[in-house]
C-alpha cells in the first residue's frame, strides 16, 4: 500500500471515530528560551506598586464611608440603584481584594477589570466635578488635572487586563496552547 494510501486510510477511519483528537500547540519564545529579566521585574514592580496604591486608595473609602457616601456617590452618582453605602463599600472592598490578587499574580486579569472598571467611575467623577480643565495644554493651578491620576490608574488596569501579570506570578501560566480540533464537518 503507497503511503498516500495510508494516510487517506488512516484519515477516514479517525474521522469514523467520536474521540476527540488533541493537538498541542508549543509557543516559541522568540529569544530561544531566554527570559528578558529586566522587563519581566519592570513589570513585577508595577504590579505590585501600583496595588498598594490601589489598597491605599480602598482604605481611604472604608475610613469613611459616610462621607464618600454622601459627598461623591450620592452626588455624582445618584443614578446607582440601592444604598450609596454599597457602593462604597463595594468600591472600597474591591480596591483592597483585587490589588491582592494582582500583586501576587492570581486571576490577574479579572482582579485588573475590577480596577479598571472603579477607576473609570473615577475618571466619570472627576470629569464631572472639575471638567477637562484646559486637557492637554493648560497648565492649572495644582499641577495635575484632576483626573490624571485615575486615567493613568486604568491605563495601568487596562495594561495588566490585556497583558496578564508577566512570568514573575504565583499562577504563571506556561507557554503551551492545547488545540482540541473539530471535526472536518461544518
Amino acid at each position: 500500500m503507497a503511503d498516500s494510501d495510508k494516510f487517506d486510510s488512516q484519515n477516514s477511519d479517525s474521522s469514523n471515530s467520536n474521540q476527540t483528537q488533541k493537538l498541542e500547540v508549543v509557543v516559541a519564545n522568540p529569544s530561544a528560551g531566554e527570559v528578558n529579566i529586566l522587563g519581566e521585574l519592570s513589570i513585577f514592580i508595577l504590579r505590585v506598586g501600583f496595588s498598594l496604591f490601589m489598597i491605599h486608595h480602598g482604605l481611604e473609602k472604608l475610613q469613611d464611608p459616610q462621607g464618600f457616601s454622601e459627598f461623591v456617590v450620592g452626588k455624582y452618582f445618584s443614578f446607582l440603584p440601592g444604598d450609596p453605602v454599597i457602593w462604597t463599600f463595594a468600591a472600597g472592598i474591591t480596591q483592597i481584594v483585587c490589588p491582592i490578587g494582582l500583586a501576587l499574580g492570581i486571576f490577574t486579569r479579572v482582579a485588573a477589570l475590577g480596577l479598571l472598571n472603579t477607576m473609570l467611575f473615577a475618571i466619570y467623577f472627576h470629569l464631572l466635578d472639575t471638567g477637562l480643565e484646559g486637557f492637554p495644554l493648560a497648565v492649572v493651578e495644582d499641577h495635575n488635572y484632576a483626573f490624571e491620576l485615575s486615567s493613568i490608574y486604568a491605563s495601568i488596569s487596562l495594561y495588566f487586563l490585556c497583558a496578564g501579570p508577566g512570568r514573575l506570578s504565583v499562577f504563571r501560566k506556561k507557554n503551551k496552547v492545547t488545540y482540541y480540533p473539530t471535526s472536518g464537518k461544518s
